[in-house]
C-alpha cells in the first residue's frame, strides 16, 4: 500500500480519481511530444504497431523527436511500409502533458519490463513522489493510472504533499503585488544590506525546516530574522562547546587521554549524555517521518533547556573552578566533547555549513575529514534523573519569587531547605538517593545540581524567622533562606571557612586547594 504524507492525501486521491471520467491523452497542439501513429488517406484506418513504434523509437533516439516534424511519411515508416507510404497520413496530434510526465516512472525508474533505470541506484517503484499539494489531480494521478494501467500497481511507495509559499500576510506572492520573497537575496543579501542583510543558506534551510509543509507557508523578513536569532543560539552553544575543549585530548586515560569512560561519568553527565541520545532518537524517526519541523523545535529544546539552562548553567563551576587535570573537570569535558560531535552530525541534513564549520574547528584530530564522512550519531541512553530536574524547577520558581521581592540576587546567595513527605514520589526519592550514593560527590551532590551554596535535607521545617519562602509540590516541601557566610571571590558560592585561610583570605577551601 501507498503512504500517503500527509495522510489526508489518500482521500484526496481517492476522491479525484474515483470521479473522473475517460481520460482523452491527444491534445492538437503544434508543441509537444507527437503520438507516433498514421491514418490511412481513404479509409481513415490506423497503423501503430510493434514495427512501427520500434523503428520511430530508433529514429527519434537517434535524430530526436522533431524528425516526426521534419520528415515525411516515407521517412518515417518502417522498411515494410515503404511502397505504401502515399497511402498513410501521419498524426499531428501531441501527447497530453500529463500522460508525458505521467509516464515518467518508465523512462526513469525502468518501470517497462526489458528497460533499465537511467542510475543504479534507482528501482521501480520509486522510494518517494514529492510535489504541491495541486498534484493530486496532476502527476500524482497521472502517475498512477499509467502506472496501474501497465503493472498493475503505483510506480511509488510514499507520496509527500507540500504546500505553497506565501508572503508574511498569507498572500500569494506575485509580481503586481511587489511581494515576491527571492531566496537568493535571503541568502546572499540585496543592493542595501542594512534592510536586506545576507542570511546564508543555513537559514534558509532552518526556515524549510521550521515550517509544516503540508500546508502554505509564509516567507518574509521578519519570519527570516526571528530564525536568524534561532541560527545563532545554536551556533553560540557550539561555540560554547568548541571553546571549553581547547585542552581537551579525547583519547582515554589509559591511552594518554583526558576522556573518562562513561561508567565513571558523575550522574550529571550521564543524563547530558541520556538527553543527548533522546534527542537523536526522535530526530531521526522525525527525519523518517519526513517532519522536520519537529526537528526544528526538538533541537531549539535541546540547546535552550537541556544545554543552556541546566547542564551548562550548573557545570560553569566545574570548568571554571576547578583545576585544569581535576577529574571533576574532565568528565565535563568528556561530555562536552561527545555532545558537540554528535549535535554537528544531528544538525547536518538541515544546518550542512555549521555542521562543517563545527567538525573543521573541532580542536583535537578526528578519524573523519568533514562530519558528512561520520554518518548519523549515537549515544548512550541512560540516567533517570528527570525527577531531580523536576525538583530543581519547583526551586527556581521559588528562587525567582525572592530575586523579584528583592531578597535575593544570584540562586548562589540562597540555602535550600527540603522536607520530604510520605506522599514524595518513590522515583524522586530513588533519584535523591542515587545523587546521595554517587562516587562523585564533588559533582553529584544536590546543591550543585540545584545551583545554591547550600541544601538540607531536613526532617522539619527550618526556622520561621529565616525563610524568605516556601512551597509545596508533590509531597515535598521547599524553603528558601539566604546562605550562611561570606561570598569566595573565586567561585561566588557563600562559605563559612572564607578570612581563614592567611594566603587567600578571600577564597573558600576548595578554591584555596585548586590554587595550592
Amino acid at each position: 500500500a501507498v503512504e500517503w504524507l500527509p495522510a489526508s492525501g489518500r482521500n484526496r486521491i481517492e476522491s479525484m480519481v474515483g470521479e473522473r471520467g475517460d481520460w482523452c491523452i491527444s491534445r492538437q497542439r503544434t508543441w509537444g511530444v507527437p503520438i507516433p501513429v498514421f491514418y490511412h488517406r481513404q479509409t481513415g484506418d490506423v497503423l501503430l504497431n510493434a514495427d512501427t513504434l520500434s523503428h520511430i523509437q530508433a529514429l527519434i533516439a537517434e535524430h530526436g523527436a522533431d524528425v516526426w516534424w521534419e520528415r515525411d511519411e516515407a521517412g518515417l515508416l518502417p522498411p515494410a511500409y515503404a511502397a505504401e507510404a502515399a497511402q498513410w497520413r501521419k498524426g499531428t496530434d501531441t501527447m497530453d502533458v500529463w500522460f508525458d510526465s505521467g509516464s515518467s516512472w518508465a523512462g526513469v525508474l525502468g518501470g517497462i519490463q526489458g528497460s533499465k533505470p537511467r542510475a543504479a541506484e534507482l528501482h521501480y517503484p520509486a522510494d518517494l513522489y514529492l510535489e504541491g499539494s495541486d498534484q493530486h489531480r496532476g502527476w500524482f494521478q497521472s502517475s498512477l493510472l499509467t502506472s496501474v494501467a501497465v503493472n498493475g500497481h503505483a510506480p511509488y511507495k510514499r507520496v509527500l504533499t507540500h504546500g505553497f509559499t506565501l508572503d508574511e500576510k498569507g498572500r500569494k506572492m506575485s509580481k503586481s503585488l511587489g511581494n515576491v520573497v527571492d531566496p537568493a537575496v535571503l541568502v546572499e543579501g540585496g543592493k542595501n544590506e542594512k534592510q536586506e542583510p545576507p542570511y546564508g543558506a543555513d537559514v534558509l534551510r532552518l526556515w524549510v525546516s521550521s515550517v509544516d509543509y503540508s500546508a502554505d507557508v509564509p516567507l518574509g523578513p521578519g519570519i527570516v530574522k526571528q530564525l536568524a536569532d534561532v541560527y545563532r543560539k545554536v551556533r553560540n552553544t557550539a561555540r560554547y562547546l568548541l571553546g571549553n575543549l581547547h585542552d581537551f585530548d579525547p583519547r582515554p586515560q589509559a591511552a594518554g587521554g583526558n576522556a573518562i569512560p562513561y561508567e565513571e561519568l558523575p550522574l550529571l553527565d550521564q543524563w547530558m549524555l541520556e538527553r543527548t541520545a533522546s534527542l537523536i532518537d526522535a530526530v531521526g524517526a522525525d527525519f523518517e517521518r519526513y517532519e522536520f519541523y519537529r526537528f526544528f523545535q526538538a533541537l531549539q529544546n535541546f540547546c535552550v533547556v537541556d544545554l543552556s539552562n541546566v547542564y551548562l548553567d550548573i557545570a560553569k563551576d566545574r570548568l571554571y573552578v576547578s583545576a585544569a587535570n581535576d577529574v571533576r573537570r574532565r568528565s565535563c569535558q568528556t561530555v562536552l566533547a561527545l555532545v558537540v560531535e554528535r549535535l554537528a552530525g544531528l544538525i547536518a541534513p538541515v544546518l550542512c555549513h555549521m555542521a562543517e564549520d563545527i567538525w573543521q574547528n573541532l580542536p583535537y584530530p578526528v578519524a573523519e575529514r568533514s562530519v558528512f564522512e561520520r554518518g548519523w550519531p549515537t549515544a548512550p541512553l541512560e540516567a533517570p534523573m528527570a525527577q531531580v530536574l523536576e525538583l530543581r524547577a519547583l526551586i527556581n520558581r521559588q528562587l525567582e519569587q525572592c530575586r523579584s521581592q528583592g531578597d535575593l540576587g544570584a540562586s548562589l546567595e540562597a540555602q535550600v531547605n527540603l522536607e520530604l513527605g510520605a506522599d514524595t514520589s518513590p522515583e524522586l526519592r530513588a533519584a535523591l538517593a542515587l545523587l546521595e550514593n554517587s562516587p562523585h560527590p564533588s559533582v553529584d551532590n544536590l546543591a550543585d545540581w540545584l545551583l545554591v551554596s547550600k541544601l538540607t535535607l531536613a526532617q522539619g521545617p527550618a526556622s520561621e524567622a529565616s525563610v524568605l519562602t516556601e512551597a509545596s509540590e508533590a509531597g515535598v516541601r521547599v524553603q528558601i533562606s539566604k546562605a550562611p557566610g561570606t561570598k569566595c571571590e573565586r567561585c561566588w558560592h557563600y562559605d563559612s571557612d572564607i578570612g581563614s585561610h592567611s594566603a587567600h583570605p578571600t577564597l573558600c577551601g576548595r578554591c584555596v586547594g585548586v590554587l595550592a
